[in-house]
């Protein structure tokens, strides 16, 4: 039986300084069956199409959609019953086409995640890096998960757009919403840890906590939709939740505290600060877990980290607060499951 084609999407917008790298590392995947690259070019002003034609990609050019609907014009014109999905800033190592197709051999899986790595000096970005490894850490320990990121994934092409594809309502987490919304229906997911690509990551502080923020608030709007999936989900640590709670608390606590200090009313205040302190106790002692990895990879970034991991915490409550207040942004509704395949001859 012939190996059957892969299709690998790839949205770009803007990306003249990085999809060149992105489709040489795609061309020299060690997958020895056919397969087809198609980049969507999602309303980019600079050079990103012809980059890619050069690169001898298949280029479809969008009007600016954002990435969710970019994704989805690139599924609806894949030839391959596997689609993979990665971000024209991610390089894939030689063996990602392999390892993130492999579990797909077995019929009951529908979609896989793969894994970010870096090269990159600063500290930050190297903080991030190991920031996801620690949640590859809780990935690893299931046998599926509910919890898919597009920069290395891939699906059943059938299943994907029999369930309506990703929502283009979504601007950001629309791969987490898609996830969601395919466990919910019983699909099953799972890790593949060996199918890497090396990410630029955030390399200052002010973008990081910006990127922050917005998952933030876009998680409160996935959250609205799954409700249960504010309680736990494959990929989230547990304590994450925790050090935005006793972050959020800590910072009032220590505005009562001063503001109490400067009305004159020294005892409430003093109790307030008090309070800001034991908070901030609590939080420090929630990131030793992470501290003590980090120590063993990066002695710099876990020395770094109990800061990092506060602005992290405060990023994203401001984020979900902002979200949470959005009003009904987004309907309720989830995209429907189609009665046929649609486009059936792009097959």
């Amino acid at each position: 039986m012939s190996t059957p084609l892969l299709s690998v999407v790839v949205p770009a917008y803007n990306a003249a300084d990085t999809v060149g790298a992105c489709l040489v590392a795609l061309q020299r995947q060690t997958y020895d069956g056919p397969y087809e690259v198609i980049v969507v070019d999602d309303g980019s002003t600079d050079e990103t199409a012809a980059l890619a034609r050069a690169a001898g990609a298949t280029v479809i050019t969008t009007p600016r959609g954002r990435p969710a609907a970019a994704r989805n014009s690139g599924a609806r014109a894949a030839r391959g019953a596997i689609v993979c999905f990665t971000d024209a800033d991610c390089a894939p190592l030689p063996g990602w086409l392999v390892e993130l197709t492999a579990p797909l051999a077995d019929p009951t899986i529908v979609a896989t995640k793969g894994t970010y790595a870096t090269r990159q000096p600063s500290l930050v970005a190297r903080f991030v890096q190991l920031e996801y490894e620690d949640k590859y850490d809780r990935l690893r320990t299931q046998a599926t998960i509910d919890f898919i990121d597009t920069y290395s994934c891939a699906y059943r092409r059938d299943v994907l757009l029999l369930n309506g594809g990703f929502d283009e309502r979504f601007h950001y987490l629309e791969d987490q919403e898609l996830s969601f919304r395919l466990a919910a229906r019983g699909y099953r997911m799972v890790f593949r840890e060996a199918a890497v690509v090396e990410h630029r990551h955030s390399a200052t502080l002010r973008d990081y906590l910006r990127k922050k923020a917005t998952i933030g608030f876009w998680k409160a709007l996935v959250v609205r939709r799954f409700p249960g999936q504010a309680v736990r989900d494959s990929h989230t640590p547990q304590v994450m939740k925790l050090q935005m709670a006793l972050a959020g608390l800590g910072l009032l606590a220590l505005a009562a505290g001063v503001m109490g200090l400067i009305i004159g009313w020294t005892a409430g205040g003093a109790w307030a600060l008090a309070g800001a302190a034991a908070l901030a106790l609590l939080f420090l002692i929630t990131t030793l877990p992470f501290v003590r990895k980090a120590w063993g990879k990066d002695r710099a970034v876990a020395l770094a980290a109990p800061g990092l991991l506060f602005g992290r915490a405060v990023a994203l409550a401001v984020g979900y607060l902002r979200g949470a207040l959005a009003g009904n942004t987004l309907p309720a509704q989830l995209p429907p499951v189609a009665t046929a395949p649609p486009d059936p001859e792009a097959r």
